[in-house]
């Protein structure tokens, strides 16, 4: 099954969560933050302005993005975890 996020929306798949800690900790599953980091999985074709115009996005599909930890709506699809962010909610691409 395919998503095509509407508007200005983003689907992101999360990056693999650390194991252990900086300290060399092994981290217990309840331990383990959630990622704030993921890879673009797909994208919208952007929002409108005030004017009627389309303003495309500043993300593309395969950017690594970084994100609030608690931001956007979790969905599952084919059995995969995805998070859909609203483009506001990306704070920067990783280059």
């Amino acid at each position: 099954m395919k998503l095509r996020p509407l508007h200005d929306n983003v689907l992101v798949k999360r990056t693999e969560e650390e194991e252990t800690s900086s300290g060399g900790i092994i981290l217990s599953g309840s331990a383990k933050e959630k990622p704030s980091q993921g890879e673009v999985v797909a994208v919208g074709p952007g929002k409108v302005s005030d004017s009627g115009e389309s303003v495309s996005l500043n993300v593309s599909v395969g950017d690594t993005v970084i994100f609030g930890q608690y931001g956007g709506n979790e969905i599952k699809l084919d059995g995969e975890e995805y998070l859909i962010l609203s483009e506001r909610d990306i704070f920067g691409v990783v280059e």
